[in-house]
């Protein structure tokens, strides 16, 4: 019986300079040099035909900015694409305008073969290429940046963090933020007093059944008051009778 092969990550961008960055430190990192994963870094500029090597243009019907060229990046992601294999790896455009990354999306792609990240720039792609290439195009959040690296470095990290072996303990992801609906509930580690604060006397208290409500009664407060929208979907309302 054969081992899985590695999972891998082929990131489209015009600085793979930046490449492979935060992910090469930590144990994202050490899983890297392991071979646990595997990370390839394509310049988008190299698939350029003109002099120039050009990668963008205007955009069509005027504006300010940019847009990333159809033909340009289409070669580039045909240059790393493997429809052919068994089970193809997604392809994701990291898009401020995306479906919201989360962490059952995460599980889903840690459970793959591995990802094809496009990084964009400018004002963003040709439409024509993310339809006829298939993207997937996921944000990090409601803000923008100046270029899709930072965020695909999110993403890659989420989900080599979730490959098995990277994680010293693999239950350690089990109680996380997101794993069940809820927040993380708080943590305290030695000294037992911090400046005038204690630990809670409940996590001292060697009752395991008294921890674990503590915690979860923990977790439901900080998702109630910071997440609104998790804890509605955690904890739907019963509908009302007419």
């Amino acid at each position: 019986m054969t081992s899985r092969a590695a999972w891998r990550a082929s990131v489209l961008t015009l600085f793979p300079e930046m490449f492979p960055g935060p992910l090469a430190v930590s144990l994202v990192g050490k899983a890297l040099a392991g071979g646990i994963w595997s990370l390839d870094a394509h310049g988008i500029r190299t698939q350029a035909t003109d002099r120039h090597r050009t990668v963008d243009d205007t955009p069509a019907g005027g504006g300010a900015g940019m847009v990333l060229k159809a033909d340009v990046l289409a070669r580039a992601i045909d240059a790393v694409a493997d429809e052919k294999s068994p089970e193809p790896r997604p392809k994701l455009l990291m898009s401020p305008r995306g479906t919201p990354l989360t962490q059952a999306r995460v599980a889903q792609l840690a459970a793959g073969p591995g990802v094809i990240v496009v990084c964009g720039r400018f004002e963003g792609v040709d439409q024509r290429v993310i339809e006829a290439r298939a993207l997937e195009e996921i944000s990090i959040g409601d803000f923008v940046l100046s270029g899709g690296e930072p965020a695909a470095f999110a993403l890659i990290d989420a989900c080599v963090r979730l490959l098995p072996g990277v994680l010293g303990a693999q239950e350690s992801t089990q109680d996380e933020s997101f794993s069940h609906g809820l927040l993380e509930y708080p943590h305290y580690t030695r000294p037992a007093e911090f400046e005038g604060r204690a630990i809670p006397p409940v996590l001292t208290s060697g009752d395991h059944a008294r921890i674990a409500a503590w915690r979860r009664a923990e977790a439901e407060r900080l998702t109630r008051e910071r997440r609104p929208d998790l804890w509605a979907a955690y904890h739907p309302k019963p509908p009302q009778k007419g």
